[in-house]
Formats: C-alpha cells, sequence, structure tokens
C-alpha cells in the first residue's frame, strides 16, 4: 500500500513508521504544523506538535529513508479545534480537544488530503487494533482496544467512522507495552527512543487551562451558590470551573458538615456556580445526541443491551445498558460514575470492540 505517516515527533510515531516500512509499504512521511506561533518550542513532556518535534520527526523520516513533508494545518486546528475548545467552554461544558482532533484533523482533513494524493491509509502511532468483523463476508472492520492495556488509545479514536476504519493503519497497536517500541526505537537507531511522552493539551504547552482560557475569551463574574440557591461567595469567570473542581473555589469557609465543596454543574446564562458535597458528583445515567458508530452500526441499537462505557481517557469502563431512543444515546450505569461533565465524550465498548461514541448533553444525578 501507500501509506502516509503521520509523525508527531514521538517515539510511537516513528516506530510506526518504521514498522510501516518494513512491511514493505511505499512510505511518506508528513508532520502537521498546527500551532499558529511558529516560536512555540517543547519543554519536557508539555506540548506537541512543536518546532522541536517536527525536527524530530525529519530525522526519523531521515533515519527509515522516507520522504518528509510538513503540512500547515494551522487554520483549520484553530477552526475545528481550539476555537471548538473555547466555545464548549463558554456553554459551560468540559470539551475534549484530542478526540476533536482526531474527528476532524488526523482522519479527517489529512485523511482527505491523503486520499486525493492517491495514498490508500494513514499510519499513526497510536495504540489500538483494527480488525475484521466475525461477519467476515460483510467486510466491515471493527475498532479493538490494544494490547497494552495502560497505553490504550482506542478511546480517543472511537470518533472514527466505518469508512475511516478502511483507511487507518495502526501498526504498533498489538505490541505488549511501552517500553517494547522503546526498545525498538533504540535499536532502530532513533534519536527519539527516550523522548519523554506529551500529556497536557497541545495547545496550552504550560498546563494551565484556567489562565489559558482567560486570555481566550470574556470570563463571566458571578455567583457561587449551593444546590438550594443560597450564595456562598463570587467567582472572576463561570467558563473557569468544571464540574468535579474542587479547588480554585475560595469559599474561605467548609459545608456544615466540615467536608470539601466540589463543583456540581456550571449555569452560563446565569454566570453561576454550583457547588456541593462529593457525594452528589455521582450520576448513574449518561445521554447525550451528538453520536457516531465505529464500524458497523448495532442493527438492535433501539433495544436495551449490555456494554461498558467510558468517559476519560485513562478510565477504566463500567458496565451499562445502553439504548438510542429518539435519537440519543443514554446509557444506564450499573454504578454511579463520580463528576461527569457536560462536553465530555463517552465511549461504548462491546468487549475489547469500539462499537460507538458520543458527546454527553446531560447526566442524572444518583441523588434525583
Amino acid at each position: 500500500m501507500k501509506i502516509l505517516a503521520a509523525m508527531s515527533g514521538g517515539v510511537d510515531s516513528a516506530v510506526a513508521a518504521a514498522r510501516a516500512v518494513e512491511a514493505g509499504h511505499e512510505v511518506v512521511g508528513v508532520h502537521l504544523a498546527l500551532s499558529r506561533m511558529p516560536g512555540t518550542l517543547r519543554t519536557g513532556s508539555r506540548g506537541c506538535c512543536t518546532i522541536e518535534d517536527s525536527m524530530d520527526a525529519k530525522r526519523a523520516s531521515d533515519k527509515l529513508g522516507i520522504p518528509f513533508y510538513v503540512w500547515d494545518f494551522s487554520e483549520r486546528f484553530k477552526e475545528d479545534v481550539v476555537d471548538d475548545f473555547v466555545a464548549e467552554y463558554a456553554a459551560g461544558r468540559t470539551p475534549n480537544p484530542c478526540m476533536r482532533c482526531n474527528e476532524r484533523i488526523k482522519f479527517a482533513a489529512l485523511l482527505e488530503k491523503a486520499l486525493a494524493l492517491g495514498f490508500d491509509a494513514v499510519c499513526t502511532g497510536h495504540y489500538a487494533t483494527i480488525v475484521s468483523a466475525e461477519d467476515a463476508e460483510s467486510g466491515e472492520l471493527e475498532l479493538h482496544r490494544s494490547m497494552a492495556y495502560a497505553k490504550d488509545q482506542s478511546y480517543v479514536l472511537g470518533v472514527l467512522t466505518a469508512e475511516q476504519l478502511k483507511h487507518a493503519y495502526f501498526p504498533i497497536g498489538a505490541t505488549a507495552s511501552k517500553d517494547e517500541i522503546r526498545a525498538e526505537a533504540a535499536a532502530r537507531g532513533l534519536a527519539v527512543a527516550a523522548k519523554p511522552d506529551s500529556y497536557d493539551i497541545c495547545f496550552i504547552p504550560e498546563g494551565d487551562t484556567r489562565d489559558w482560557l482567560g486570555e481566550h475569551l470574556e470570563l463571566h463574574p458571578g455567583n457561587i451558590v449551593d444546590t438550594s440557591g443560597n450564595v456562598l461567595g463570587q467567582h472572576d469567570g463561570v467558563e473557569a470551573y468544571t464540574v468535579g473542581q474542587r479547588k480554585g473555589l475560595n469559599l474561605g469557609r467548609p459545608a456544615a458538615d466540615g467536608k470539601p465543596r466540589y463543583v456540581l454543574s456550571i449555569r452560563p446564562k446565569t454566570a453561576e456556580v454550583v457547588v456541593g458535597s462529593h457525594a452528589a458528583l455521582a450520576v448513574v445515567e449518561l445521554a447525550g445526541t451528538r453520536l457516531s458508530w465505529c464500524g458497523a452500526p448495532r442493527a438492535e441499537a433501539h433495544e436495551w443491551f449490555e456494554a461498558e462505557v467510558q468517559v476519560r481517557a485513562h478510565a477504566d469502563p463500567v458496565a451499562c445498558s445502553v439504548a438510542l431512543v429518539d435519537g440519543e444515546f443514554v446509557v444506564k450505569l450499573n454504578e454511579p460514575l463520580m463528576g461527569v461533565a457536560p462536553g465530555q465524550t463517552a465511549v461504548i465498548y462491546l468487549g475489547s470492540r469500539v462499537l460507538a461514541q458520543f458527546t454527553i448533553d446531560r447526566t442524572v444525578s444518583a441523588e434525583a
């Protein structure tokens, strides 16, 4: 196949490209320039897609003997990921920019360009696997968890559609651990073998989301209230808070029971931050209408079925019952989840298979 290897400058994408070359594919490396600040530099594990990363990707491509290009996707990235991130916070939701990047950049804008240029697939260093459906004659593909469970990234790939799966290639998904990837990179002479992973949101390299939001949107001050509407204090901007947050409330006094208070919900229209006990964070139901199937849709989706749901990239899945009700995915949890916020992504699993995903619009409290 003719493969376009998306090279972030990290060890995973470098080894993925190396394996694609070793498998006999015609491989071209590409680094996506996403930052609109050309002077951005990487600091340890903070940030990605920086000048330093592009140079690391170039060195890896040279070592592999493959052509290498840098493509400017900064405008599309700002519109589809950064602006969306700001808009979601302004609306009182908690977005996942990595999901939006995979959905709209790597497997939409990049894949579209790759196919237009005659490539068969986009190769990335994600920890996930693509397998043929049990009904092999259907030709359908399924996305499954990586063998390296601790590094599994199937959650952030839950936005992929059946058509996108046909043109996605994850060569390291069946690798048992990150240590194996680093050892392989060292054996191949790749300089990124010991490079730290990036953990922060790439366009907030300092890691301070609250300060960054303060610079990119107008903050609306207001009251901090309890669930009965009693005013407990004031805040500088409702947009800077997220459900489950404990620090930064600065109320000066604890609750009547002496325990900390947590953010339970955000009310952008009235600029109110609602706080309460940790127990009040528990939710028993999630639902959302912005949904997609990862591979073939489930034929009996309108009937309740048993599955698992994951609401954060590094969280454990939780057993649940799921159904598609009037165009809305509804998830009833077997056990409560804590601190789930509108705007987060819920990914539905059947065993190791990623079935579907949706953006959470509403939750039902365990205390309701």
